[in-house]
């Protein structure tokens, strides 16, 4: 049995004719780039599960398996591409349950060389910090916090996820823009909310906006369904301003704010036109396939912290492409190399900053059925890439785990 006349693409444009090739030589050239690239590389999913309030109006809550399944569609995109070469690749996750030991966890697995964590900051620096963990690349996909790529980074910690510093600016660089420089801020009381907050300050700084008032909302104790119209018009109420700002990472309150500001601006932040890595409205760039898959494998849309799982996986799968091996240390130089990049569907190849170990990425600002715009915005320059206009620049990060790297 043999192909004959088979077409295809160079990659150019131009079409050329593969000739006839018996099946037998086919398989047996496939069988020979397995038996080259060695065994299946693994990797590893461990999640903190973390409790979550109950959603308001109705909204769907936060899926107990985000993260996960993005990791197991990364999989299956690497195993696809893989076979072309000769590769496979493997996944397997561990949950680790709210006040059980993450650290145990994490020695239980067996080949700790690759992991994709899905875990608040404590978790993944304890984690890192680990004398088992010194030969891993540990990919953070569920923590924002800055602190982790600046004073409290680590060399074997790469984040997928989008730091707030980077959402903060993606914001603000459209605001600026826009030419709506004048924030009214909201805070809730949870920390994340004080974190988000403190972000929206810095990158108010950096681009020349102003918070010209702040206040704070806590929602305990009532249901702000019932008395969003009274409650809320004394804490947005202040000086002129053309935006409210809320940051309330829960979800408790901020989208009752909507039409019941005491005067009538867009809410940004966390709720109303919001940055995120990724949402279901992103499209472009054929974005729309990546949905698709998810879905079907899923039956829910895909967050972004479903993208992030998504991300790193198919990183470390195209890294093991590129050098067509599954030898971990020959992956890991490939993945942590200056001069690696990688596809995510934002219209641009991604790559990891070699001073903190941040995936440099475009970020969506997103409303409920539209992406408004993807930053960086344009206009905000930079002499490396606009991307590093996004979070914490190298002279900005006082990162100095990766020490003697190129920027």
């Amino acid at each position: 049995m043999v192909l004959s006349g088979v077409r295809r693409d160079d990659g150019s444009g131009r079409r050329a004719c593969a000739g006839v090739i018996p099946v037998a030589l086919l398989l047996l050239a496939s069988c020979l780039a397995a038996e080259a690239a060695g065994a299946p590389l693994t990797v590893q999913y461990l999640e903190r599960r973390v409790e979550r309030p109950v959603p308001l109006n109705n909204e769907d809550p936060i899926p107990d398996d985000e993260g996960a399944k993005g990791a197991e569609l990364g999989l299956k995109d690497s195993n696809a591409t893989g076979r072309f070469v000769g590769l496979s690749f493997g996944l397997e996750p561990k949950i680790v349950e709210p006040g059980a030991d993450i650290r145990a966890a994490f020695r239980q697995i067996a080949d700790p060389r690759f992991v994709v964590l899905n875990a608040p900051a404590d978790d993944v620096l304890a984690i890192a910090d680990l004398p088992e963990a010194r030969g891993s690349v540990l990919l953070n996909i569920g923590a924002p916090d800055t602190r982790l790529r600046d004073a409290d980074c680590r060399k074997n910690l790469l984040h997928v996820l989008p730091s707030r510093a980077m959402l903060a600016d993606a914001l603000v660089q459209f605001l600026a823009f826009k030419r709506w420089s004048r924030i009214l801020l909201v805070s809730g009381p949870a920390p994340g909310d004080t974190l988000y907050a403190e972000a929206l300050r810095r990158s108010a700084k950096k681009f020349g906006a102003r918070i010209v008032a702040e206040s704070t909302y806590d929602p305990k104790g009532g249901d702000v369904r019932d008395t969003a119209l009274r409650e809320f018009a004394l804490p947005t109420r202040g000086p002129e301003h053309d935006v409210v700002a809320v940051a309330d990472e829960a979800g408790e309150f901020g989208a009752s704010l909507n039409y019941n500001t005491a005067s009538p601006r867009p809410l940004v932040g966390t709720q109303g036109l919001s940055p995120a890595a990724w949402g279901r409205s992103v499209e472009a760039w054929a974005a729309v396939q990546l949905q698709g898959r998810f879905r079907k494998l899923a039956g829910r849309a895909m967050r972004p912290i479903d993208w992030a799982g998504w991300m790193a996986v198919h990183a470390v799968g195209e890294a093991a492409v590129k050098v067509r091996s599954t030898d971990p240390e020959t992956v890991r130089a490939a993945l942590t190399a200056p001069n690696f990049e990688v596809g995510g569907f934002k219209g641009r190849p991604l790559s990891f900053r070699t001073w903190d170990g941040q995936l440099r990425q475009p970020v969506f600002l997103l409303w409920p059925g539209a992406v408004t715009a993807t930053a960086p915005i344009e206009g905000f320059l930079h002499h490396r890439t606009e991307l590093d206009t996004l979070g914490l620049d190298e002279p900005e990060s006082v990162c100095r785990a990766f020490t003697g790297r190129a920027g």
